[in-house]
Formats: C-alpha cells, structure tokens, sequence
C-alpha cells in the first residue's frame, strides 16, 4: 500500500486507539481466570496475534465489538503439541514462553523470520539451565520441559518482555521466585505496566530495590478490566501540536504508568532548545523523536542500542528517510545524533521498512514537506486506523493499493 500525503495543518478531534501493551497483559491475565471481560480492545495484528495463541492454548474467547470476554486457559494442562502463531508480535512470544513451560509438554510458537531473528537468548540460556528442549529455527520455536521456581538474574539493558513473561508464570510455581535485576534497568516502566496488570487480576508481586519477590501457589482471579489509551501512538498524532497544527488529543489516562507518556515533555523541551535526551527508558518514542528533531533543529539521543533489535534497525531507517528530506543523521554505538537542517520535499518514497513506528513517523513528517509513503500497511501492526484517523484531521491522505 501506498500512501500519498499533501501538506496539511492537522486539526481536529481524535480518539487515541488502546494501548497495545496493556491489552497483551490484559488478555493473558484474564485468559487464566474463570471468566474476564476486557474492554476496549483494538484488533491490531500484534493483538491479534496473542488472541489466536490465546485460542491456540485452550482459551474460551468471545468477541463482541471492542470487547473480549475469555477466560479457562491453564498453563498447566495444555494440548497436545499445541502451536502458538505469533506472526511478527515480540511480545506475545517473549510473553507466553515461560507461560508454556508449566506443562512440561512440546509446544511451537511459528511466525515471521524477523520475529525469530530478535533475541531469545535470555529464554534460551534459562532453558539450556534448566534442561529445558530449546529448538529454535528460522520461522518457529519447539520447546519442551518444565520451568522452575527459583532465583533469577537479568541484565538491566534486554528488553523487559522477558521479565515480563516470567511474571506471568512463576506466581503460578510452588515456592517462592526472585528476579533480580542487574546494572542499569532500561524499560523499568513496562515493568511497572505487567505488575499493576498482575494486581487488577489478583496476583502480587513486591518490588525491593533491584528485586522482585513473587509468592508462589498465586491465582489469577475474574475481572473486568479496561484498556486505556496507547501513548506511544498518542505521540505521534499529539506531535502535531508541536508542530502548528490543533488537534485535540482524546482517550489518555492522565495518571498513566506509561513510561511512553514523557513523549509530551520531551517534546516541549525540546521547542524550548534542549539538545540531549536518553530514550533508554522509552525507545519505541525513537522514531517521532528522531522525526520531530529533524523539524525542530536537531538532537542527540542516548540509550538507543536496542532500537536494532525492533521491527526494523530504526535508527538506520530513519537515517535514511530523514536524509530524503534533507536532514543528516550520525549513528554511534548508543547514540543517534539528528543534525540541524531544513526539511525539503523528497525526490524519492519514504520506506516504512515494514516498521509501523517508521511508517507514521514519516507521515508526520510529509504532513510538512509533502511525499509518497510504500509499504504503508506496516501500520496494522499496532495502528490499523492510522491514515483514516489522519484524513479525519484535515490531512490529505491518497491511499493506493498496490
């Protein structure tokens, strides 16, 4: 799909979508209940996905508009050679791996070569400890063998979907788990996401310092649970804002645990002429940073190593993209430097780089200088009603399919 984009003064009311992360917890919380209703869910395919492996696992799940209503999935009683499809969603693998090592029976999560080129190493080397079968090929994960309560050790700076996913598993084990965290803990808010998730469906986890200590023989108890507002999405349609344009902004919990609502902070900071920020807690902003930057006079951002290892190398993406429209980029090992420059029309499309976070970054920024957007669709990940939300906002949209 192609999307062409005049230049246009945004302006008008919308309604940001759910948050993708909360919807994952969620849904697997409330799958392990008797029965959860969780409203306002948007279908996105990384939702999708987790439902579908949801299914897979034995989930009773009824949809009824933007609500879910589920529940009857026991991690301990799976089905036989179970197989989880989770297309390009990092989350819902890192989720559901600890999840699917109560059983002690083989299950295969397949999808996407990207998706199992992003790292599984701390799952692996927990497995390989364990003796744990842990058979990963280019497009599928094959693994057998039962996870132990005990002591665990992660480094601060992976993603934090690994924490996340043995959250959801050791309150389940007999006996009484620790994961302690070691060096600086990047992501920390996300954290704090799956712990509130965990305590609005019963289960307790206590923080203490760098370590985390989860009772065992935990239960996972029925609730109705809404999704709020998604702020890492919310960033890009506020950024119009920032950038001339009214829109008002509606859907987001003031008193969100988000980490990815600093997005309206940084971006005043920097119309105000700060120059160096650290996205070590909130990489997925990478992308419209990085964008608004380039409108704005340039930044450098630090704590950015891992935006490698997401959909796309997003720091080398959008150095390519913004270079189209006249801005430079330097990339080190852990920083991104956006030079100052003048945004120019582009000669040549935007990529999305089958990124949905490169994809509306870019739109963004074509709402300024005009352009064409190919591989436009990358947006469904986690946004599928992007561009129509962007036509009801005074831009102007051409879709082409191809």
């Amino acid at each position: 799909m192609k999307v062409k984009i005049t230049s246009s003064r945004a302006m008008g009311d919308v309604v940001v979508p759910p948050s993708k992360s909360i919807a994952h917890r969620g849904l697997i919380c409330g799958s392990m209940t008797a029965e959860s209703k969780i409203e306002n869910i948007d279908f996105s395919k990384d939702i999708t996905a987790t439902i579908d492996c949801l299914k897979a696992l034995g989930a009773r799940v009824y949809v009824n508009g933007n609500t879910v209503t589920l529940g009857g999935f026991d991690p301990f009683n799976l089905p036989d050679s179970a197989v989880l499809p989770c297309n390009e969603s990092g989350s819902t693998l890192r989720f559901f791996i600890p999840l699917c090592l109560l059983s002690g029976k083989e299950v295969t999560f397949t999808g996407t070569e990207k998706l199992f080129s992003r790292p599984l190493d701390i799952y692996e080397n927990i497995c390989r400890e364990q003796g744990i079968d842990f058979i990963k090929q280019n497009n599928s994960l094959t693994l057998c063998g039962k996870l132990k309560s005990g002591n665990y050790r992660i480094k601060g700076d992976v993603s934090s979907q690994f924490i996340t996913g043995l959250m959801f598993a050791l309150p389940l084990l007999d006996g009484i788990s620790i994961i302690e965290i070691d060096g600086k803990f990047e992501s920390a808010s996300y954290v704090d996401l799956t712990i509130s998730a965990l305590a609005d469906f019963g289960i307790k986890i206590t923080k203490a310092g760098n370590r985390f200590i989860i009772m065992g023989n935990q239960h996972f108890k029925s609730t109705n649970y809404r999704v709020e507002g998604d702020c890492s999405n919310a960033a890009f349609l506020d950024a119009f804002n920032y950038l001339g344009g009214a829109v008002n902004v509606i859907g987001l919990n003031p008193n969100t645990l988000q980490g990815d609502f600093v997005y309206k902070d940084i971006f005043e900071r920097i119309i105000n002429g700060e120059r160096e920020f650290d996205l070590s807690d909130c990489p997925d902003l990478a992308p419209i940073l990085f964008a608004f930057a380039g409108a704005k006079g340039g930044c450098r951002f630090s704590g950015t190593k891992r935006l490698k290892i997401k959909e796309s190398d997003r720091a080398f993406a959008m150095a390519q993209e913004l270079k189209k429209l006249g801005i430079s980029v330097e990339i080190e090992e852990n920083s991104v430097t956006v030079l100052n420059g003048t945004l120019s029309a582009p000669n040549t499309p935007s990529s999305s780089h089958n990124d949905h976070r490169i994809a509306m970054a870019m739109a963004v920024l074509c709402t300024i200088t005009g352009g064409v957007i190919e591989n436009a669709q990358a947006v469904e990940k986690s946004y599928p009603n992007f561009f129509e939300d962007l036509k009801r906002l005074n831009i102007g949209i051409e879709i082409y399919e191809d």
